[in-house]
Formats: structure tokens, sequence, C-alpha cells
């Protein structure tokens, strides 16, 4: 055979005419697929003449999408083994896992799922191979005749073409650009035991999954539209190591210790009555107080950083709506119209186009630009009750939200300032961990306004001033809004979770003189268009909070903590000692509370432990006597015979400097 010339992590190779992509990487198990060209592989697949090839290993991101697909069809494979009337849906890699939806008579319940999971053991020890073949679409319907759902998605992608694919939940990994192919997966004699409709690629046997277990079932809607038959989804995860897997478990035992939802109750911060409705929280009052001080904080430091603080209503007239685009581009978004006085008013999701309308009440000189307006602006959002999450996906929320009106030559020093604000905010409250996003335009020119030109300058000014943080940046094509590009800060929390928090987007739409036409008089004369920059610091008040209170499952730093000092007397007798001392820390802000009921102090000193206080204060007669405490944190640490003016003093600096303990 002739030798072909290929290109291995882009140094020059020449093989054998027919080499295939696993011969490469024979000596390194970890790799389980390849990049040729760009597009990923099957190992199996046959090179061909100026190939550039890249290996994938199974622990990186691409390689757990593969193997955590592949274990999707071996799911699938198992569960019509075990309920033969089961219809396939679609079975995606997903975030550390996957699912498969199903179509079965009943819904599974968790004996089921230790059924498959057995099953699936079974299938995987057999070392069934993963052999790809293309077919056409009509062959596709005849194999696929029993599957209704897989025909639905050939239909689908024969006359709506890629686009329509894409639309529907999951169905890329399925169907999309280009011929359809199967999957059947081989034993070693060769016969197939079971097929399915996919794109691929795949591990090269099921033996190459190390690590799996399924996790839960659900219902779930067939293509993730309401409309639609409700299927039993089953959802799994799996690892390139026992190690990880075991590490991903554990990950999850700790978020549902930290579970905000949970928290929020067992610490009396908020509830979400069903009287008032989904997805519109309520605070109680120590929930007030972490949310008080988180405004107190973040109005201060707006007003430092060079704000105006303003204030807006909750509805606006339908047309304001019209007018700044958001209705025919995030109409969905929206909730529906409240008529008043013969016409239609909307309950604002966001603050934007009435901030416009204070720019615009009166002539602006270049002189007072940048012009920062700031407000806490409550929103409302027709979130899907599917989606709505505890604090973190609400339909009511309070946005930090500001817009600066600058020149054009203003706008990047204004895009790095506001970084700068929100990452030292996001550092004073004990978040430091974190890396930016940069959410672009697509091809999609129903989704976005504006010409190529101004959104090419608005996305470079955005890059240019991320890339000199030094930070991590990571490209979002498609993330955008409507009316320009977007830098959102993503935050790691004490378990590595990530979480979006502020954003800066770069708007030259809603200032054009089709939306608001706002202006301002330039140096010479002129009237000219202002480039206007939105910015949410925290995103969202409750969403923050949501974040922060699994952040420090529930332990906040002193200064954020509802509850800073509990006095815990060891007799009744000692009680009104610490009355007096706790008239002294009010004196000086701080929150404190007596617990002078009739408990054991064993059991108040728990008492406050499982309150998450930060500092007891323990009298009993030598503490007395001495004018002194025993001063105790809530990590159980304890020092006795503490002064009172020492045990004021540390309490003060610690809360001052919001140090954690």
């Amino acid at each position: 055979m002739s030798d072909i010339q290929i290109a291995v992590d882009s140094e020059s190779r020449s093989v054998e005419q027919g080499t295939k992509a696993w011969q490469l990487f024979a000596d390194t198990p970890e790799v389980i697929a390849a990049r040729v060209d760009g597009q990923l592989k099957d190992l199996a697949y046959e090179l061909a003449d100026g190939d550039s090839v890249e290996p994938v290993a199974i622990d990186s991101a691409d390689g757990r999408d593969i193997l955590r697909h592949s274990t999707a069809h071996v799911m699938a494979q198992a569960v019509q083994e075990l309920f033969p009337e089961a219809k396939l849906g679609i079975g995606p890699p997903i975030t550390d896992g996957f699912y498969y939806d199903f179509d079965v008579p009943e819904p599974f319940v968790p004996e089921d799922l230790v059924k498959i999971e057995s099953r699936m053991k079974k299938i995987i020890k057999e070392g069934q191979k993963f052999d790809r073949r293309e077919i056409s679409d009509d062959d596709a319907r005849v194999e696929l005749a029993d599957e209704p759902y897989k025909l639905e998605l050939i239909g689908l992608k024969s006359t709506a073409g890629a686009s329509g694919v894409e639309s529907a939940e999951g169905a890329s990994v399925e169907v999309g650009e280009g011929g359809l192919t199967i999957y059947d997966n081989l034993k070693r004699d060769g016969s197939v035991v079971w097929s399915d409709l996919c794109r691929g690629p795949h591990l090269p046997t099921t033996k190459r999954i190390p690590a799996f277990k399924l996790m839960r079932s659900a219902a779930a809607y067939w293509r993730g539209d309401e409309k639609n038959k409700q299927l039993q989804r089953i959802y799994g995860t799996a690892w390139e190591s026992k190690e990880a897997l075991d590490a991903h478990l554990h990950r999850i035992e700790e978020a549902q210790r930290r579970d905000h939802r949970r928290l929020g109750a067992e610490l009396d911060l908020f509830s979400f009555p069903d009287e008032i409705g989904s997805g519109l929280p309520v605070f109680h009052p120590k929930g007030g107080v972490i949310k008080r001080e988180m405004e107190d904080y973040v109005r201060r430091r707006h007003i430092e950083e060079g704000f105006e603080y303003v204030g807006t209503p909750h509805i606006a007239k339908e047309g304001l709506f019209y007018t700044s685009g958001h209705l025919p581009h995030y109409g969905e978004g929206m909730f529906p119209p409240l008529e008043l006085d013969g016409g239609d008013y909307r309950l604002k999701a966001m603050n934007c186009p009435m901030h416009n309308l204070i720019f615009r009440s009166r002539q602006r000189s270049y002189r007072e630009l940048p012009l920062r307006l700031f407000e806490f602006g409550h929103v409302y959002r027709n979130e899907k009750s599917g989606v709505i999450h505890g604090l973190t996906r609400v339909r009511g929320f309070a946005q930090d939200d500001s817009h600066s009106y600058v020149t054009p030559e203003q706008a990047p020093d204004e895009i790095r300032h506001l970084l700068n604000f929100m990452l030292s905010l996001l550092r004073d409250f004990g978040i430091d961990d974190y890396y930016l996003e940069l959410s672009t335009r697509d091809d999609r020119k129903d989704k976005f306004i504006g010409s190529d030109d101004q959104w090419a300058v608005a996305t470079k000014v955005l890059e240019d001033v991320c890339l000199e943080t030094g930070l991590e940046l990571v490209p979002d094509p498609g993330g955008a809004a409507y009316y320009g590009p977007k830098v959102s800060v993503q935050a790691r929390d004490a378990i590595g979770r990530t979480w979006q928090m502020g954003t800066v987007q770069y708007d030259f739409n809603m200032p054009s003189p089709d939306r608001f036409g706002l202006e301002y008089v330039a140096a010479d004369g002129t009237r000219q268009q202002p480039v206007m920059i939105h910015s949410a610091k925290f995103g969202s008040i409750e969403r923050f909070m949501g974040v922060l209170v699994e952040h420090y499952a529930g332990a906040f730093p002193p200064w954020l903590a509802p509850v800073q000092v509990v006095g815990i007397p060891v007799a009744e007798r000692h009680a009104d000692y610490l009355y007096e001392l706790g008239k002294r820390l009010k004196t000086l802000g701080i929150r404190v509370e007596v617990d002078d009921s009739d408990e054991r102090m064993q059991k108040k000193i728990r008492n406050a432990q499982l309150q998450k206080v930060p500092f007891m204060l323990i009298a009993g007669d030598n503490d007395v006597e001495a004018g002194a405490v025993s001063f105790r944190y809530r990590s159980g640490e304890q020092e006795n015979g503490v002064a009172v003016d020492d045990a004021v003093a540390r309490i003060v600096e610690a809360i001052q400097t919001r140090v954690q303990v």
C-alpha cells in the first residue's frame, strides 16, 4: 500500500493508506477518540491524506461527552432489553452526566433503575463494539419503523434542515448536518445486538466505560415542548475513573447539604408561600438582614464609583417595550399585558428603557459623560415553572442595575471600570475564583439587531478589555443580548460549582434614532449618539443571596450574619450581665441576642451552632466577677477568661474586615 501524509499534534507523519486512527494511539489507552481537521471522529475512522489529527483523552471535556453519550446508549440498550415495549427518545450528554428519554407504559421506579444498572454492567463487561454505518433517510425510516420518535427526528431533518433539529432539545446528537448514521452494538462474533440512530462519535467498545451510576428518573416533555407527550427520562453520570465518580458523588452530597432552599428554611431566612405564587420569594427578618446588608453595601459602592441613584416604577405602557425592542425580541419572557385606562401596560422585565427616559428628559452635554445611573429595580420575568429554582431562578427579583452613557471613545475605560468594580465586589463577599465569558451573536439574523460593523466594534472593545484582566476568557457564541454583546463573570463557589454573576453589556442599539434617539452635545456643538453600557454587579439580589448561602453553607462571615453574637448565660443569674454587654454591642451596630431560655447551657451552644452564629459569649460566676466571658467561635474553638473589652474588639474587627471565622 502507498503511504499518505498526515499531521499528528501538528507533527508531520507518513502512514500506510488504510491506517485507522486507533493505530496512532495504541500505546495511549486514555485516548478514546480523535479530532480530525477539527471534527470529532471514532478511533475506527480511516485516515485520509492531509488529515490533521489530535488525540481526545477520556478525561477531557470532549472525551467525557463521548464517554457519557456512549453510556447513555448502553442504558437505552439495557432499558429495551428489560422493557421491550419502550420507545426511544433522545439521549445526549449533559453537564456532569447524560440522560435518555423513553416512552414506556408506566413511570420508572427506583427498583427499575437498580435492574437497569445491573444490566448495563453486563453489557459493559461483554465489551460490545460501537460500530458506525451510514444510512439513507429512506432506509433509516424502514429500519426504525417501530421507533416513532426517531422517525420524527428524521422528518424534522428532512423538512427543516439542521437548524430545525438544533432547535429541538438534545436532538443534535441524533441527526444534524450531512447524512444519517446508525451505531450498531456488536458482539465479539460480529452479530448485532442493538442499534440506535446517532451522529457519534462513541467509545471503541462498551468495556471502555470505567465508572457510571444512574441517578434518578423524572418526567420530561418530548423535545422539551410542554405541548408534546410526557416521556420518562433517566439521568445518569459517567466518569473516567472510579475515583472521579466518587468525587462527583461527594460533590452532590455536599451540594445537597448546602442547598439554599433547605438552609433558607432551617435558618429562617426566606420562604416561597403558595398563596403568593411560584418563583416569588418573601424574606423573613433574618433574611431581611442579609438582604439589607447587601443592598446597603452595593448602594454605597455605586455612589463611591460615581453612580447617581434613581428610581423607576414596576409597570409601564406597553409601547415603551416596543421602543426598546424587548417585546419583539424578549416577549416570551415578559408577563401578559394589564389593561388600564384603555391601554395595555406591562410589568417591567428590565430597567434600561426607563433609565433611557431619564437620560432623555433634558439636553445632555459631553461634559456630563460618563453619566452613570443606578437603582435597585424590581423586575418580573415569566419563567417557565419547570426552571424555577429557589432564589437562583425566580419570577420577581431586584437587580442592582446600572447604565453608563458614554462617548464611543470612553467605552473601553468605562467597561474596565465596571469590571474592576464587579470583581472587587465579589472579593468583598468572599468569592475570589472566577473567569470571564464573552457572549457574542451568531448567524441568526432574526435574533439580533444592528449592523455587522457595530457588532464587530462592540465585540472587540469588550474582548480587548477582558484580555487585559489576565483572567480566563471563554467564548459563548450566540449568547449575546439582542442589542449587543456582553461579558459575564462566572464564579466558582466553595465546592467548585460555577455560577453566572454580574454582566456588562455594550449597547449601540437602544440609543439609536429608531429607538430612544439619545443624544449629547459634543465639544464641537454637534449632536452625537452615546454608547449605553448595561451592568449588574450582583446580577440580582435574590440569586446572589442564594449563591452566598450555598457558598458558605449558611455560615456567613460575621458582617453578613443575621445574628452576629449570642450571649449564653451558664445560669439564670448571669443573664443580666450578658444583657448589659449586649446593649454595649448594639450601640456599636452589632446584631446580638441573649439566650435566656430554660435550656441547658450545652443545648444553647448547640442551638447557636445550628443557627451558624459566628460568636458566642458565655458567662458564669467567674466571668461576671472578672469582667470577662468565655469566647467561643461557631467552629467549636473556645477561649476562656477573655476580658470584655478584648471580646468586643475582636468582634468589631472581624465585622469591619469582613473576615470569615
